[in-house]
């Protein structure tokens, strides 16, 4: 299927391709802030039909083309900031999290063997891991943040929701338009797209992008700035429309991100239970005593400096082909999606989030190739309409992994006379090699059986089929190559002994297959015009996962096989909300209020330690997210609009009593097995450690109680230069409470609530668009993720919110 979709797709002349639906007609969203206009409706497809955002009876969040670029939110790790219950976090493109309402995908190291809760489609094609969406958003129409359990109406089960990017299509009239943007840092971005007929039957458009920025932190090390930008994006899209009833799309796009990138800086140290001496600072101050001569080049992390010494790179190239044909046969619509994609990563990173050699080399280069074909057809009647549909799912990912120990690393991990030899560990080697493949199928529908004029009830139900299986084997090396063994157990206080517990062979091959059914049922009431109230009920699960980053080791020293399979999700979803628009439609106020009851919630598990086992991932026993969410818009002319968006998130544990601990519970000798877990010295140095935490009633990780985003925007008619336009002035901005940021919450990763605000002010016409920006306005200091370092010595590294920056941008339209 991948060569017949690659040579139609050279046939069709697209050198650039991507892949295309059939976009709703560009909404007059006011929130777009495009001449803002009273009155306006927003179109969606969140049920596969095109309708107003307001006769959906589902709590939806759709961000226009021009909000996103007035916003300077140009790919998913931004959303965010416009929607809320959004929750994205990000430490390079494969280790990224996007959540809704703190559900979604465990809170750690990311692992291929579990699936996402919160399906990522761009017209229509699903992408099955986060980080092959993390392409800058190109020639987008706008984007649906679908909230709650999705399934009925989606290719693939999602039990958080769903984001949908729709793009523009090809147009049988000639158009085309281009943007160009500069700003400090070096920031610099470029967009064109070009559309129209190549004959009365075929049109074609295609768009590209490319985006540069130097990087936000300074490596003294080696003089170079990292994290920086380095996008280039290309899209092509060819329409065949032989009949006013059959449309046929063909799409193709690449993406490639190169940047020097991505790094942490330090942000403190915290106690931890292990020795004193063998903590960050005695750590440190030991290695000057042998001559080390090593500081941190600042413990102010908005200094901005870092001294990584490690190879640092983030290549990632994502793209694919997607085929689409639309059907209206009269008495329904039959759609057909099949695609191709493939994601390719190549990372080098700094595990050690250090300047001291302790971790020489990480990198897990990985590549994937996905294959989804999807079958709909919807019907629409007086009393009647319905969805059904067949998705189909293959994928592999190969990933091969090479960690070393350096020339500290006996010092960092090692007691006594050892940790005084650095050959011990210096040149110790894990290689890994792993794939995994997972094949889904399911059927799918949705009823909407519309009782009377106000009252509709519509069920839906999914019945779907997964099976992964995966394989995994670390080969350890020491510094002069040799392969080494820790079977049987190496006498204790050899230096075997001392590798053994750093880096330990290990070979599983996991297999697992599941089938679930799921449901949900919806009721929905207009009570009058304007005024849609709804409420939801939803079965759902996320399916079974295996661990494919290696196993944790039984008392017996030996991989643990009853970790290598990991139980499904089991979700119930309750939700209830209002819709309103009044004023005339000039003003929108909506409302809903959820519950979400998981059972065996996928958690990450990670010991702290370096590479023993990356992290796993393992049942939390039971979670809750609940909380109320409104947005409210007013747009009383074409002079002015307002929004706020705002959500209050109680999203917790409600039973993990075998979770593993937080930093400063960690480190020190296990307590005994079979113990009751003593909680009582945390970080004391030399205390004994529990052996698992009950963090049961603490909050989940990533999720702050209260969030906000804001917005508003005034313009006056204005003559400049013979050309009538609008002279307008705008700002925006979001808002979260504080939040932690470790799987199991810790003091040591607790970050601060903050507000960053933007403004913009220009002149645009029908044909260009003029305008200055300055985002995060007032500088603010803010934290976007914090990291434990591993081998539990108290060190916490981070990254972080951009500062203020501020530029201008170009848009024209021909």
């Amino acid at each position: 299927m991948k060569k017949l979709l690659l040579a139609s797709a050279a046939l069709a002349g697209l050198t650039t391709p991507l892949h295309a639906q059939d976009a709703p007609p560009a909404a007059d969203d006011a929130a777009q802030f495009e001449s803002p206009r009273a009155n306006s409706e927003i179109i969606v497809t969140a049920r596969r039909r095109q309708e107003t955002a307001q006769e959906v009876p589902l709590a939806i969040s759709v961000v226009g083309a021009n909000q996103i670029e007035s916003t300077g939110n140009f790919n998913i790790l931004k959303l965010q900031q416009l929607a809320p219950t959004l929750q994205v976090y990000s430490s390079n493109p494969r280790n990224t999290s996007v959540n809704i309402r703190g559900l979604g995908v465990p809170f750690g190291l990311t692992s291929d063997g579990f699936e996402q809760g919160v399906g990522i489609y761009v017209d229509d094609v699903y992408n099955s891991r986060v980080a092959a969406a993390v392409f800058d958003f190109l020639d987008v129409n706008q984007v649906e943040v679908l909230r709650g359990p999705q399934g009925t109406l989606y290719g693939k089960n999602t039990t958080a929701g769903a984001i949908n990017i729709t793009t523009n299509q090809p147009t049988f009239d000639f158009e085309g338009r281009a943007e160009v943007t500069a700003g400090n840092l070096e920031f610099k971005q470029a967009k064109a797209a070009v559309s129209g007929p190549l004959s009365d039957k075929v049109a074609v458009r295609v768009a590209g992008g490319v985006t540069s920025r130097r990087g936000t932190l300074y490596n003294v090390t080696t003089g170079q700035y990292i994290n920086e930008q380095d996008n280039l994006g290309v899209r092509g899209t060819l329409l065949f429309k032989p009949s006013d009833d059959l449309k046929i799309t063909l799409s193709g796009d690449y993406s490639k991100q190169d940047p020097l990138g991505y790094g942490t800086t330090f942000v403190r140290v915290g106690r931890t239970q292990r020795a004193l001496s063998r903590q960050y600072d005695a750590l440190v101050a030991a290695a000057n005593a042998a001559g080390r001569n090593y500081q941190v080049p600042s413990r102010n992390p908005y200094d901005r400096l870092t001294d990584l010494d490690s190879s640092l790179n983030a290549g990632n190239k994502i793209g694919g082909v997607s085929l689409k044909a639309v059907w209206d046969a009269g008495i329904g619509t039959f759609t057909s999606i099949t695609a191709w994609r493939f994601w390719d990563w190549k990372p080098e990173n700094d595990r050690d989030f250090t300047g001291l050699s302790v971790v020489a080399k990480s990198q897990n280069p990985s590549q994937q190739d996905q294959y989804s074909q999807e079958f709909r057809y919807n019907y629409e009647g007086e009393k009647i309409d319905f969805v059904v549909g067949l998705f189909g799912f293959k994928q592999r990912i190969d990933t091969q992994g090479t960690e070393s120990q350096g020339i500290d690393a006996s010092r960092w991990s090692l007691t006594g006379a050892q940790a005084n030899d650095p050959s011990i560990l210096d040149g110790l080697t894990a290689t890994n090699t792993q794939y995994l493949k997972s094949t889904s199928a399911a059927a799918f529908g949705q009823l909407a059986w519309k009782v009377t004029d106000a009252l509709t009830i519509q069920p839906g139900v999914r019945l779907n089929y997964d099976k992964k299986s995966g394989f995994y084997e670390r080969v350890v090396t020491n510094g002069a190559g040799q392969v080494i063994s820790c079977t049987p157990a190496p006498a204790a206080g050899t230096a075997l002994a001392a590798q053994c517990g750093v880096y330990q062979p290990q070979s599983t091959s996991p297999s697992v297959s599941k089938w679930n059914f799921s449901y949900d049922l919806n009721v929905n009431y207009k009570f009058a015009p304007g005024i849609l109230g709804y409420a939801t009920y939803a079965k759902s699960f996320k399916t079974v996962g295996i661990n494919q980053n290696g196993l944790p080791l039984t008392a017996a020293n030996v991989p643990d096989l009853s970790a290598s399979t990991v139980k499904p999700e089991s979700v119930h979803h309750f939700e209830v909300g209002l819709k309103t628009q009044f004023w005339d439609r000039r003003a929108t106020f909506n409302i809903s209020a959820f519950r979400t009851d998981i059972k065996n919630f996928q958690a990450t598990v990670n010991g702290g330690q370096f590479g023993t086992v990356r992290g796993y991932l393992a049942n939390a026993g039971k979670v809750r997210s609940q909380g109320v969410e409104t947005d409210f818009r007013i747009n009383p002319s074409e002079r002015f609009l307002a929004y706020v968006s705002g959500a209050y998130t109680d999203a917790k544990y409600k039973k993990f009593d075998n979770a593993p601990c937080p930093p400063e519970l960690s480190g020190g000798t296990l307590q005994p097995a079979g113990a009751t877990p003593d909680y009582s010295q945390p970080g004391v140095p030399g205390a004994l450690s529990p052996r698992q935490c009950d963090i049961s009633g603490q909050r989940l990780p990533g999720v702050s109680r209260w969030s906000a985003s804001f917005g508003a925007e005034a313009n006056i008619p204005v003559a400049l230069l013979a050309n009538e336009g609008q002279a307008y002035i705008g700002t925006d901005g979001n808002y979260r409470s504080h939040w932690n940021s470790n799987a199991s919450p810790s003091v040591y990763t607790e970050v601060k609530g903050y507000i960053v605000t933007n403004f913009r002010a220009g002149f645009r016409t029908e044909r260009f668009d003029v305008f200055g920006w300055v985002r995060n306005a007032f500088d603010k200091k803010y934290i976007d993720l914090l990291q434990v370092a591993p081998g539990n010595v108290g060190l916490i590294a981070g990254t972080l919110g951009d500062q203020r920056t501020w530029g201008a941008t170009v848009k024209a339209k021909f």
